[in-house]
């Protein structure tokens, strides 16, 4: 019985190890990377943050399913990232109110540094508590304006016509860099150009792989990211892994007006793209 107990006791500590490591080998792997490129300083300039308000990861004609909604590093990175360039940052939703975060996102070997720091930040949980509803915001008053990704953003992000205008608004009456990552670029899949057509026709554009939601095995919502934006006309890239989870891509326009990164791996070049832009207006 004695070596039994010991032997189960080095059972635990390997185990023990093994998930205190975890983090770490993600990390290496190419999960959430730290960005080690130029900063800017934009005190003055505004950014607005868009999430999703759906928070249930259902398959067609279910109204259960896991709790999801904008996955955390998502809006978090780009947030601190703005913020601490010196910008004021408001965070709006579909429906406005509270936004629902992906737990996902806070599990223990994926959690990000700025996942941290916004749970501890009463100003930021105001924002995400009491997110302002789109229809409600002037987009025009905004120097960029960055769409957050996660599995809820396929179910209403893509569909929302109040969205496709604003961001169409945006665009032409307004000098905003606008773009996101992951799921949040099919946000801009229902702005029009100035003749009617579909404003990313013809644009490179990035944003979560069909390989990747394959791998994860999430294929059943409504809208995905590099299928829809082809549909829409965009030059779509994006980068490859052994798993494209651990892939990362970010791509500019030619005009220099969209900015958008293929997943979770790419907020803060994304965010830090977007800046670059915006203090050359």
């Amino acid at each position: 019985m004695k070596k039994v107990l010991i032997g189960l006791g080095i059972l635990l500590v390997i185990a023990a190890i093994s998930a205190m490591a975890l983090p770490s080998i993600l990390k290496s792997r190419g999960l959430h990377p730290d960005y080690t490129g130029p900063s800017y300083e934009l005190p003055g300039q505004r950014a607005l943050i868009i999430s999703t308000s759906h928070g249930v990861l259902n398959k067609p004609g279910e109204t259960k399913g896991k709790k999801t909604g904008v996955f955390g590093s998502e809006i978090s990175v780009p947030y601190y990232d703005f913020q601490d360039a010196g910008m004021d940052v408001d965070i709006a939703s579909i429906k406005g109110g509270t936004i629902p975060i992906d737990p996902m996102s806070y599990k223990f070997m994926i959690i990000t540094d700025a996942d941290k720091r916004s749970r501890k930040d009463e100003a930021f949980q105001s924002k995400v508590t009491q997110s302002l509803k789109i229809d409600n915001v002037e987009f025009t008053k905004y120097d960029i304006i960055f769409l957050a990704g996660g599995w809820g953003a396929a179910y209403d992000l893509g569909q929302s016509d109040v969205l496709g205008e604003k961001i169409s608004t945006a665009y032409y009456d307004s000098n905003a860099i606008i773009g996101g990552v992951c799921h949040g670029p099919l946000g801009l899949i229902n702005a029009k150009d100035e003749n009617g057509g579909l404003l990313i026709a013809g644009r490179k554009m990035s944003g979560v792989t069909n390989k990747q939601i394959k791998e994860l095995k999430i294929d059943f919502t409504p809208l995905h990211p590099e299928e829809a934006l082809r549909a829409a006309g965009a030059k779509f890239e994006a980068s490859t892994a052994s798993r494209d989870l651990f892939a990362t891509h970010t791509v500019v326009d030619d005009e220099g007006r969209l900015v958008t990164g293929q997943n979770q791996n790419s907020g803060h070049v994304t965010a830090h793209e977007m800046m670059r832009l915006a203090k050359d207006q």
